[in-house]
């Protein structure tokens, strides 16, 4: 008992949840999101990511939940508990946390870089297309932020997981509900006439964006979409990263799980609609389809040249905008790094405060290793799934596109066919509780998740074009 309360508790059922979709809600839903959803037609990615997330995220999500819960240990050592032999999918679960800790740090300091210009109303220059660029290849600025990102983000897990990562939820998670709301309603609002006299509206922005339009599309367009919303489920949900498995472990045995769940879900993708809501209509306002088309840029490049088109109003979104993003990455990030420290706590018997330092100091070097592959230490290579990257690209493919589908589908085959689903089953129902969607989770956790990673590690990987 005394390990256990060691490694902490949330204090009931609405911590937890608003911890999760903290952790859920971060830089893949406001940034990643928009401009798949932009790319993937709009609509059709929706209707697709909507089905996805109720079925596939729906059983990785209770997955991942159940097995910190049933074995109250973080990812590195659960799935030992689950079965010996398969203990292996831990440390890769572990891996996944371990490698993306460091350039969401840096991406997260580029957020509070955009904050602080704005909020120091400095933001013209951030409208020239030279700024990005010129500030990440500069040598010491994304240094700074990025040490200030992970700085607070050591604090929180520092604390503790009732006195900081509930606490920051709690305060955060509603703030952050606010922020995008009224930055969506007022997204709908704006119009823009071109100088051909074309006026583009908010609201014509919304119907490209919710609406979808399958025509023209075949089967290979409808995979590609399907595979991009399956995998943006993965930062949605923060599933295969060892995140849900760490925060599972931390929920008192008599907390409704499939409550919890089902509010988490509802809670993700609301706000993953939201942030599309946010962006969309916006961009589609001032830089038409073609602007939508910006791809990871949007955020970054786009946006800062529609606020700045806005005139003074756009300052003061642009403030409110970057302030929301920071408060979601720091969400984010803390259950990151909670994963890692909570696997070392548990593996290695340390202390909570001398592993989130040791974590901190790699964190840090890796940090410096990261925003130095824009100018000193900068070199371009081809990753197998087609696209050039260096550094950061490198750890976010390894990481994203190679680790994270197989950590969820050997997930899938060890609870699925090993230990059977039963062993998930048992831990949701415990307390007399039910389990709604049973036998969906059963047939998606045995067959169809499976297969669908399958194909998405394939393609990932480069084995497998559309």
């Amino acid at each position: 008992m005394k390990e256990q309360k060691n490694r902490g508790k949330f204090t009931g059922g609405i911590g937890f949840v608003l911890a999760a979709a903290g952790s859920a809600v971060g830089l893949g839903n406001v940034w990643r999101f928009p401009y798949l959803a932009a790319k993937d037609n709009g609509g059709v990615f929706i209707f697709c990511y909507i089905i996805l997330a109720l079925t596939f995220g729906f059983a990785m999500l209770t997955t991942e939940i159940a097995i910190g819960r049933k074995t109250g240990q973080g990812p590195l050592t659960a799935y030992g508990k689950i079965h010996p032999k398969w203990k292996g999918i831990g440390f890769f679960a572990w891996l996944v946390p371990i490698i993306i800790l460091p350039y969401y740090c840096a991406i997260g300091g580029w957020v509070l870089k955009y904050f602080s210009v704005f909020a120091t109303n400095n933001s013209k220059g951030t409208a020239e297309d030279d700024y990005f660029t010129g500030f990440i290849a500069s040598d010491i600025s994304p240094m700074v932020f990025m040490l200030i990102f992970l700085f607070i983000t050591a604090v929180v897990v520092f604390c503790g997981v009732d006195k900081g990562i509930e606490k920051l939820s709690k305060f955060l998670m509603p703030i952050l509900l606010l922020l995008i709301i009224g930055i969506s309603i007022y997204s709908l609002t704006i119009s823009h006439t071109d100088a051909d006299g074309t006026v583009r509206t908010g609201l014509d922005g919304l119907k490209i964006y919710l609406i979808p339009d399958f025509s023209g599309m075949d089967l290979n367009d409808w995979f590609i979409v399907i595979m991009d919303a399956l995998g943006q489920l993965f930062f949605s949900i923060s599933v295969a990263m060892g995140i849900m498995v760490a925060y599972g472990s931390y929920v008192p045995k008599e907390t409704n799980l499939m409550k919890s769940i089902n509010q988490i879900e509802i809670f993700d993708t609301v706000v993953a609609l939201l942030a599309g809501l946010m962006i969309v209509p916006a961009v589609f306002v001032f830089m038409g389809k073609e602007g939508m088309a910006q791809g990871p840029g949007l955020m970054f490049v786009s946006l800062p040249k529609i606020f700045d088109a806005m005139g003074s109003m756009g300052v003061v979104i642009g403030i409110v905008f970057f302030l929301m993003v920071s408060f979601a990455a720091i969400t984010s990030s803390v259950s990151v790094m909670e994963a890692i420290v909570s696997g070392i706590m548990d593996k290695f018997k340390l202390g909570r405060k001398m592993s989130v330092v040791i974590i901190t100091l790699y964190a840090l070097i890796a940090g410096i290793v990261v925003c130095l592959g824009y100018n000193k230490l900068y070199f371009e290579v081809k990753l197998p799934n087609g696209s050039t990257g260096q550094i950061l690209d490198i750890m976010d493919y390894i990481s994203n596109n190679c680790l994270m589908p197989l950590v969820a589908l050997l997930t899938c085959i060890l609870i699925g066919w090993v230990v059977k689903p039963k062993t998930v089953i048992d831990e949701v129902t415990e307390g007399g509780y039910k389990f709604g969607r049973k036998t969906l989770y059963v047939i998606m956790i045995k067959f169809v998740t499976p297969i669908l990673l399958l194909i998405l590690l394939l393609r990932s990987v480069g084995l497998l074009s559309f």
